[in-house]
């Protein structure tokens, strides 16, 4: 479980989250909406210490982010809105590898970890590869195999459609539904509903730093004046 209490994180003078509580519940889906500079970013890499708050706390199965991050880090895996910025080695097997052997584990459980991790999102026989050479939709994948390959209990993905054409969309919420189904909790950061609406239990909304809706796909009137796309029909 993801407990924010009271959290406040400014940079210089502008006020990105202001004063926002909230839990995640394990095994949720969670879409968290907002326009754009709404602080849904800002909010979500303090789950795992990315960010440290100004004010308040967050807590991750009852550990503060800011006194154990490794252990948040672990239980929170975190998908960036551009992949290749969370690359850290040339090649596909190379970069999957990377969160594990930094967890001090032994050899046979990360070449496992990064095995499940590969076949999880159909790239099992692209550890040879090299990662500037995959495609968007691939880059994609491979970033959350890297996540994967921590076994988190949450995985938060960061716009994880811009720039990617409908298969490469496809293939991403395919992954995410396994996961999901497997018990892995799930956080999308999204300005864009499509496709994810019928997914959720559960929608969040921030605006100027604030959490402004809290409420479920059955009920889309706290989003009237939310900046967000919702599916035609809606």
């Amino acid at each position: 479980m993801i407990t924010v209490e009271s959290l406040s994180h400014r940079y210089g003078d502008a006020t990105a989250v202001d004063d926002v509580s909230l839990t995640v519940e394990d095994g949720s889906f969670v879409v968290l909406v907002g326009a754009n500079g709404s602080g849904k970013t800002t909010l979500v890499r303090q789950f795992n210490g990315l960010l440290t708050p100004d004010e308040g706390s967050v807590t991750v199965d009852g550990h503060d982010v800011g006194d154990e991050p490794v252990a948040a880090r672990t239980s929170v895996g975190m998908v960036f809105q551009r992949p290749r910025d969370q690359f850290v080695a040339a090649t596909v097997g190379a970069d999957v590898r990377f969160g594990p052997e930094n967890l001090g584990l032994d050899r046979a459980e990360i070449r496992r970890r990064v095995d499940d991790a590969l076949a999880a999102v159909d790239m099992a026989d692209r550890k040879p590869d090299r990662v500037d050479r995959l495609s968007g939709g691939e880059q994609s994948r491979v970033a959350v195999a890297g996540a994967l390959a921590m076994e988190p209990s949450h995985l938060v993905l960061d716009e994880p459609f811009t720039g990617l054409d409908l298969p490469a969309r496809r293939s991403v919420l395919t992954r995410l539904d396994d996961l999901h189904e497997a018990g892995t909790g799930v956080v999308v950061v999204t300005h864009d509903l499509r496709d994810l609406l019928e997914r959720a239990d559960r929608l969040l909304a921030m605006s100027d730093g604030s959490l402004v809706a809290d409420t479920t796909p059955a009920d889309l009137s706290p989003l009237r004046d939310v900046d967000v796309r919702v599916p035609d029909g809606r």
